[in-house]
């Protein structure tokens, strides 16, 4: 009860201080790291673009805002979690470009390697259905787990047909897993939290998915009545830029990739 009066809170607040805005200004709502960042490096590069950055608090669905007008653009998920929220909202969004993937990664504050990790051991995993797949494919990747070879669409816990250390799986939500790493044997966080944690995904992670190729790139998302909008036309461009590819190389190190890099 707590968590959703804390949403609705959360949610109001936010909607009321993005009304207050010109008619001309581009609201953008987006997570703290790496987005919005990357939506500053723009903002930087591209003053003369009215561009509002509205940093999204944990447990506020930014596309809820966007399906009700309340903001013009989220930069946040990837497509399969954009698929999710648009049956469960009956709405069609627009994708107005790919930007940059943050591998998904296992991480412990126990072990330095898998081999050291034991029996029935831990591990945390995102709850929500696309990370969770994403989740247990990384595990399979890394030797920990097999899954069934004829999954037809996203792959659940009850998928797995090999356990060998009889691993626990733990479904906690995205945003908690890096709070719940020093619980755990093993932990597979999102790239964007992970770097809210302080971790470094290319160094920290013992085990990251592979970028090239990888079907999970951020994407900036609009409504189908602004997806020929010239500022969010500006905007995309600009977010697929060499100088913002450049930006994201440099800055996060190979723990945030820009499509064009990884699909090289």
């Amino acid at each position: 009860m707590l968590k959703n009066v804390f949403r609705i809170t959360a949610a109001a607040a936010l909607m009321t201080s993005v009304s207050v805005y010109a008619a001309d200004t581009l609201r953008v709502a987006a997570d703290p790291v790496p987005h919005a960042e990357i939506l500053a490096y723009v903002h930087k590069i591209d003053p003369d673009l009215d561009l509002k950055i509205i940093e999204i608090p944990n447990g506020v669905n930014s596309n809820e805002l966007l399906a009700h007008g309340d903001i013009d653009a989220n930069y946040f998920q990837h497509r399969p979690y954009l698929a999710t929220q648009e049956k469960a909202l009956g709405v069609k969004f627009a994708v107005a470009a790919e930007v940059h993937i943050e591998p998904l990664g296992v991480y412990s504050s126990k072990y330095k390697s898998f081999s050291q990790v034991p029996q029935n051991a831990k591990v945390a995993i995102p709850n929500n259905e696309t990370n969770l797949s994403r989740g247990l494919y990384l595990l399979q990747d890394q030797g920990l787990i097999t899954l069934k070879p004829d999954i037809k669409g996203l792959a659940t816990p009850l998928d797995i047909v090999g356990n060998p250390k009889h691993l626990k799986i733990l479904e906690i939500e995205s945003p908690q897993i890096p709070r719940a790493l020093p619980d755990v044997d093993l932990a597979i966080i999102n790239g964007n939290y992970a770097l809210e944690a302080g971790l470094d995904p290319a160094k920290d992670a013992l085990g990251l998915e592979k970028a090239k190729g990888n079907p999970y790139a951020n994407i900036l998302v609009t409504t189908q009545k602004l997806a020929q909008d010239p500022r969010i036309l500006r905007l995309a461009k600009d977010l697929q830029s060499q100088q913002v590819a450049d930006f994201i190389k440099q800055k996060y190190h190979g723990s945030v990739l820009p499509v064009s890099a990884a699909n090289n």
